[in-house]
């Protein structure tokens, strides 16, 4: 037990405690950038999906007026009137004419079409992914200061008792193992990659 006594001493409480203050403070900031992040990453996400949702309204537009232009033209004898609807067409549409005369409207005018939609989505889906990356750290960091937080509560206990008192040894024992543990907590909250 006397070995155990350099827990109690001034000296390590004092240390204990600045250490358990500066990592708490440390956690909380880092966990308010995670926090800021996230959200900056959320809103970016929201942006990206209203964006796609809007393109993709606007190419199923770009499709109906498509299909009035090609059946106009088809249904039609008067050159004059072929050359207004040929004229009409989308250049997405021209291609796959281009393409393949019998079948415009393939599975690749189509993906033409969508693909500044899609190209929103995928922002959106990546943005999504990080967002929620940002969300993990600021949890994990949390429970960081949460541990650094209780383990500075310990030490202040510790150090309003008397140098010979047994609870003051337990209280700066405790004080230790959670800063210990909150040391590990911290080493084990991952990053964000992006």
């Amino acid at each position: 037990m006397k070995s155990l006594r350099f827990l109690a001493s001034e000296v390590f409480l004092g240390t204990l405690i600045a250490l358990l203050s500066i990592f708490t403070a440390y956690a909380s900031w880092q966990g308010s950038v995670a926090d800021s992040n996230q959200s900056e990453h959320e809103l970016s996400a929201m942006q990206h999906l209203n964006d796609g949702n809007a393109e993709y309204l606007s190419a199923n537009q770009f499709i109906v007026y498509d299909y009035s232009m090609y059946d106009g033209w088809y249904t039609t004898t008067d050159p004059v009137y072929e050359e207004y609807y040929q004229s009409s067409y989308s250049d997405e549409l021209r291609a796959a004419i281009a393409a393949d005369e019998t079948n415009p409207f393939s599975e690749e005018y189509y993906e033409s079409m969508y693909a500044s939609a899609y190209a929103y989505w995928d922002d959106f889906d990546t943005d999504s992914q990080i967002a929620a990356q940002w969300n993990t750290r600021g949890d994990e960091l949390q429970l960081v200061m949460l541990i650094m937080a209780l383990g500075l509560a310990f030490a202040a206990w510790a150090s309003l008792l008397g140098q010979e008192s047994r609870m003051r040894l337990l209280f700066s024992a405790l004080a230790f193992i959670t800063f210990v543990s909150g040391m590990i907590a911290y080493l084990a909250v991952p990053t964000v990659a992006g």
